[in-house]
Protein backbone atom coordinates (compact mmCIF):
# COMPACT_ATOMS: atom_id res chain seq x y z
CA UNK A 1 0.00 0.00 0.00
CA UNK A 2 1.11 3.29 -1.09
CA UNK A 3 1.49 5.98 1.56
CA UNK A 4 2.10 3.47 4.71
CA UNK A 5 5.34 2.72 5.85
CA UNK A 6 6.34 -0.52 7.69
CA UNK A 7 9.05 -1.19 9.55
CA UNK A 8 9.56 -4.94 10.92
CA UNK A 9 10.59 -5.32 14.27
CA UNK A 10 12.50 -8.57 16.00
CA UNK A 11 8.93 -9.95 16.97
CA UNK A 12 7.33 -10.15 13.55
CA UNK A 13 9.91 -13.11 12.59
CA UNK A 14 9.85 -14.54 15.99
CA UNK A 15 5.83 -14.24 16.87
CA UNK A 16 3.77 -12.89 14.10
CA UNK A 17 0.31 -12.86 13.78
CA UNK A 18 -0.65 -12.34 10.52
CA UNK A 19 0.42 -12.85 7.08
CA UNK A 20 -0.20 -10.43 4.39
CA UNK A 21 -0.94 -11.70 0.69
CA UNK A 22 2.84 -10.73 0.06
CA UNK A 23 3.98 -12.98 2.46
CA UNK A 24 4.95 -10.47 4.65
CA UNK A 25 4.36 -11.47 8.28
CA UNK A 26 3.66 -8.78 11.55
CA UNK A 27 3.69 -9.16 15.48
CA UNK A 28 0.91 -7.97 17.35
CA UNK A 29 1.93 -4.90 18.22
CA UNK A 30 2.88 -4.16 14.40
CA UNK A 31 -0.31 -5.11 13.17
CA UNK A 32 -2.14 -3.01 15.36
CA UNK A 33 0.24 0.22 14.49
CA UNK A 34 -0.15 -1.08 10.76
CA UNK A 35 -4.30 -1.20 10.95
CA UNK A 36 -4.42 2.44 13.00
CA UNK A 37 -2.25 3.70 10.33
CA UNK A 38 -4.77 2.27 7.48
CA UNK A 39 -7.32 3.99 9.23
CA UNK A 40 -5.86 7.04 8.97
CA UNK A 41 -4.79 6.70 5.38
CA UNK A 42 -8.19 5.59 4.35
CA UNK A 43 -9.78 8.57 5.79
CA UNK A 44 -7.16 11.16 4.32
CA UNK A 45 -7.92 9.56 1.21
CA UNK A 46 -11.57 9.59 0.60
CA UNK A 47 -11.50 12.90 1.97
CA UNK A 48 -14.05 11.48 4.81
CA UNK A 49 -13.81 14.14 7.88
CA UNK A 50 -12.47 17.94 8.06
CA UNK A 51 -10.88 18.69 11.48
CA UNK A 52 -13.02 19.77 13.85
CA UNK A 53 -16.01 17.44 12.54
CA UNK A 54 -18.91 15.98 14.73
CA UNK A 55 -19.04 12.35 13.55
CA UNK A 56 -21.52 9.53 14.89
CA UNK A 57 -21.51 6.44 15.38
CA UNK A 58 -24.03 3.50 16.52
CA UNK A 59 -23.12 1.82 19.81
CA UNK A 60 -23.69 -1.86 18.99
CA UNK A 61 -21.78 -5.23 20.42
CA UNK A 62 -20.62 -6.62 16.65
CA UNK A 63 -16.71 -7.22 15.87
CA UNK A 64 -16.76 -4.20 13.55
CA UNK A 65 -18.82 -1.76 15.67
CA UNK A 66 -16.44 -1.71 18.60
CA UNK A 67 -13.23 -1.81 16.09
CA UNK A 68 -14.89 1.53 14.75
CA UNK A 69 -15.53 2.99 18.06
CA UNK A 70 -12.11 2.28 19.01
CA UNK A 71 -10.66 3.97 15.76
CA UNK A 72 -12.57 6.69 15.67
CA UNK A 73 -11.83 7.19 19.85
CA UNK A 74 -8.01 6.93 18.63
CA UNK A 75 -9.02 9.58 15.95
CA UNK A 76 -10.53 11.73 18.90
CA UNK A 77 -7.70 11.49 20.68
CA UNK A 78 -5.18 12.96 18.25
CA UNK A 79 -7.47 15.58 18.14
CA UNK A 80 -9.16 15.68 14.14
CA UNK A 81 -12.47 14.95 15.40
CA UNK A 82 -14.96 14.81 17.69
CA UNK A 83 -16.87 11.39 18.51
CA UNK A 84 -20.06 11.16 19.70
CA UNK A 85 -22.45 8.09 20.13
CA UNK A 86 -26.08 8.44 17.68
CA UNK A 87 -28.51 9.50 18.15
CA UNK A 88 -27.01 12.09 20.22
CA UNK A 89 -27.43 15.32 18.45
CA UNK A 90 -26.37 16.37 15.24
CA UNK A 91 -23.43 15.60 13.55
CA UNK A 92 -21.28 16.03 10.90
CA UNK A 93 -20.61 12.96 9.40
CA UNK A 94 -21.96 9.42 10.24
CA UNK A 95 -19.22 6.61 10.67
CA UNK A 96 -20.59 3.15 9.81
CA UNK A 97 -18.62 -0.41 10.37
CA UNK A 98 -18.86 -1.47 6.55
CA UNK A 99 -15.98 -3.81 5.71
CA UNK A 100 -14.63 -4.86 2.10
CA UNK A 101 -16.16 -8.12 2.52
CA UNK A 102 -19.99 -6.48 2.59
CA UNK A 103 -18.92 -3.66 -0.06
CA UNK A 104 -17.60 -6.52 -2.79
CA UNK A 105 -20.57 -9.04 -1.96
CA UNK A 106 -23.08 -5.91 -2.51
CA UNK A 107 -21.28 -4.39 -5.79
CA UNK A 108 -21.54 -7.73 -7.05
CA UNK A 109 -24.94 -8.35 -6.15
CA UNK A 110 -26.35 -4.85 -7.89
CA UNK A 111 -24.17 -6.08 -11.04
CA UNK A 112 -25.85 -8.99 -11.38
CA UNK A 113 -29.10 -7.58 -10.53
CA UNK A 114 -28.20 -4.98 -13.05
CA UNK A 115 -28.90 -2.05 -10.99
CA UNK A 116 -25.73 0.02 -11.61
CA UNK A 117 -27.91 3.00 -10.28
CA UNK A 118 -27.68 1.39 -6.52
CA UNK A 119 -23.87 1.31 -6.93
CA UNK A 120 -23.56 5.00 -5.35
CA UNK A 121 -23.80 3.09 -1.81
CA UNK A 122 -21.21 1.45 -2.01
CA UNK A 123 -18.58 4.38 -1.95
CA UNK A 124 -16.62 4.88 0.87
CA UNK A 125 -18.14 8.45 1.57
CA UNK A 126 -21.82 8.40 0.55
CA UNK A 127 -22.97 12.14 1.53
CA UNK A 128 -23.03 12.21 5.44
CA UNK A 129 -22.04 8.56 5.68
CA UNK A 130 -18.25 7.75 5.96
CA UNK A 131 -16.64 4.05 6.11
CA UNK A 132 -13.63 4.51 7.52
CA UNK A 133 -13.21 0.40 7.66
CA UNK A 134 -13.58 0.45 4.15
CA UNK A 135 -10.23 -1.19 2.92
CA UNK A 136 -10.20 -3.98 5.19
CA UNK A 137 -11.31 -7.25 5.28
CA UNK A 138 -13.54 -9.02 8.23
CA UNK A 139 -10.51 -10.89 8.93
CA UNK A 140 -8.21 -8.25 9.73
CA UNK A 141 -10.86 -6.39 11.78
CA UNK A 142 -12.01 -9.38 13.94
CA UNK A 143 -8.34 -9.98 14.47
CA UNK A 144 -7.71 -5.91 15.80
CA UNK A 145 -10.35 -6.42 17.88
CA UNK A 146 -8.93 -9.72 19.52
CA UNK A 147 -5.42 -7.96 19.74
CA UNK A 148 -7.26 -4.85 21.35
CA UNK A 149 -9.21 -7.16 23.79
CA UNK A 150 -12.24 -5.39 22.19
CA UNK A 151 -15.41 -7.04 23.91
CA UNK A 152 -18.07 -8.18 22.02
CA UNK A 153 -20.65 -10.65 20.91
CA UNK A 154 -19.88 -13.56 18.25
CA UNK A 155 -22.69 -13.11 15.81
CA UNK A 156 -23.81 -16.00 13.26
CA UNK A 157 -23.87 -13.61 10.07
CA UNK A 158 -26.48 -14.51 7.79
CA UNK A 159 -24.80 -14.98 4.11
CA UNK A 160 -26.95 -15.42 1.06
CA UNK A 161 -25.63 -17.05 -2.26
CA UNK A 162 -23.71 -14.68 -3.57
CA UNK A 163 -21.88 -13.56 -0.54
CA UNK A 164 -21.30 -17.35 -0.35
CA UNK A 165 -20.12 -17.24 -3.85
CA UNK A 166 -17.55 -14.50 -3.22
CA UNK A 167 -16.41 -15.51 0.23
CA UNK A 168 -15.56 -19.13 -2.22
CA UNK A 169 -14.03 -17.43 -4.62
CA UNK A 170 -11.36 -15.54 -2.38
CA UNK A 171 -10.35 -18.57 -0.94
CA UNK A 172 -9.24 -19.87 -4.09
CA UNK A 173 -7.93 -16.05 -5.53
CA UNK A 174 -6.97 -14.39 -2.75
CA UNK A 175 -7.56 -9.97 -2.99
CA UNK A 176 -10.78 -10.96 -5.05
CA UNK A 177 -12.89 -8.96 -2.59
CA UNK A 178 -10.05 -6.13 -3.16
CA UNK A 179 -9.82 -6.53 -6.60
CA UNK A 180 -13.87 -5.70 -6.56
CA UNK A 181 -13.43 -2.99 -4.73
CA UNK A 182 -10.50 -1.04 -6.11
CA UNK A 183 -12.33 -1.34 -10.28
CA UNK A 184 -15.37 -0.04 -8.54
CA UNK A 185 -13.04 2.38 -7.26
CA UNK A 186 -11.43 3.63 -10.57
CA UNK A 187 -14.94 3.22 -12.16
CA UNK A 188 -16.40 5.82 -10.04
Amino acid sequence: MRGISYKMCIQCKTKPVYEFTNKRKVCAKCFVRYFQKKVFYTIRRFEMLKKGDLVGYLKLDDFRSVVLEDVLKVFEEKGFANVVILPMRKVDKIAVNSTIDFEASGIISELIKGNVKNLKEFSPVNKKEIKPLYLFLDAEVLLYAKLRKLKFKKEKLKKDKIMNFVDELEKKHLEVKRAVVNSYLKII
